[in-house]
């Protein structure tokens, strides 16, 4: 059996920006529903990175059964569309087991393309990705990332300058087709969000301030954790990271730091300054997605009060779209 986007239309969805809270939610909101939950984080994949990723803990996944948690090895790669089967075949077998499904995290692109497909674009031109390639290597990412500003803005400002797999991507789609990725990507979006039903895409927010503390706290602690002594074991195994694996939170300053590029000090606050950039994006890109519901919170709620509070506006909502 194969999970159409129908099946991917029963799912629920929580999201939210880097720190918000959401793996406490997602257990509450899981043992309300008898869901089984689907992270929707593209670093959670990977196994050996634990702390800089804020994987569920033991004790979380003994309460709710989690999965596309560790499935890939740090070496690998994961493109959209694998992410996508991977997320389908899972659903499966969820279903199957008579539960709901709850997909949980914070990855953008993952949720998007969940719910409205994906772009698949022209074929992909290893000479071009090459040469890109090579000039992030020698000139630096910035380069790269300035080269994509030039000629497709729009997506120069949702995408990272380190997420360089996908600049290559969009530079790769503009040379071949004279056309920007964004531009193709919205047209795209038109089309499938018009055709879109769904009422159960809730996203998580928190004040600005209040979320920049979380995000220095969270940050903090992963360093106590032990965040320098996982990256340096990374090192340790058979095969260099994938070009994936290096995005991971922490992963480039601590090898940056091991390697006596930056201080301490200098490196904890690249770090935390990184991750609040993540949060603007994420915030951005659920802002621009018309299926997201917004949950606005304090920081004082419980995340039994929050759960509720999904559950019931789920039960409220008119079920958006036209198609």
């Amino acid at each position: 059996m194969h999970v159409t986007a129908e099946a991917f239309g029963e799912a629920w969805f929580l999201t939210g920006p880097t720190a918000v809270g959401k793996s406490e939610v997602g257990i509450e909101l899981a043992e309300r529903l008898e869901a089984e939950i689907v992270s929707m984080d593209s670093m959670m994949l990977y196994r050996h990175l634990n702390i800089g990723t804020a994987k569920p803990s033991a004790e979380q996944q003994r309460r709710v059964r989690h999965h596309l948690i560790d499935v890939l090895d740090p070496w690998e790669e994961c493109s959209l569309a694998k992410y996508r089967t991977l997320a389908a075949n899972t659903c499966d077998r969820i279903l199957s087991r008579g539960k709901k499904i709850l997909f949980v995290g914070g990855t953008v692109l993952y949720l998007k393309a969940i719910l409205r497909g994906i772009f698949k674009g022209p074929s992909a031109d290893m000479e071009i990705r090459a040469k890109w390639q090579q000039d992030a290597e020698v000139k630096g990412v910035d380069f790269v990332h300035e080269a994509l500003r030039k000629v497709d803005p729009v997506s120069a400002s949702r995408l990272h300058p380190n997420d360089i797999r996908r600049i290559i991507r969009a530079l790769e789609v503009f040379e071949k087709t004279g056309i920007p990725i964004s531009a193709h990507q919205t047209q795209f979006s038109r089309f499938t969000a018009g055709k879109a039903k769904h009422n159960k895409v809730f996203c998580l927010t928190l004040p600005r301030e209040l979320l920049s503390e979380r995000i220095n706290q969270r940050v903090d602690k992963m360093l106590v954790d032990g965040l320098i002594r996982e990256v340096e074991g990374l090192r340790g195994l058979e095969r260099p990271l994938s070009r994936g694996a290096r995005q991971s939170l922490g992963c480039k300053e601590v090898l940056d730091f091991l390697d006596g590029k930056a201080e301490l000090e200098e490196m904890v606050q690249l770090l935390k300054q990184r991750t609040r950039r993540l949060a603007k994006h994420q915030r951005t890109w659920f802002r621009s997605l018309e299926e997201c519901q917004m949950v606005h919170l304090t920081g004082e709620e419980m995340p039994s009060e929050v759960a509720e509070q999904v559950i019931l506006t789920a039960r409220n909502r008119p079920i958006t779209g036209s198609g």
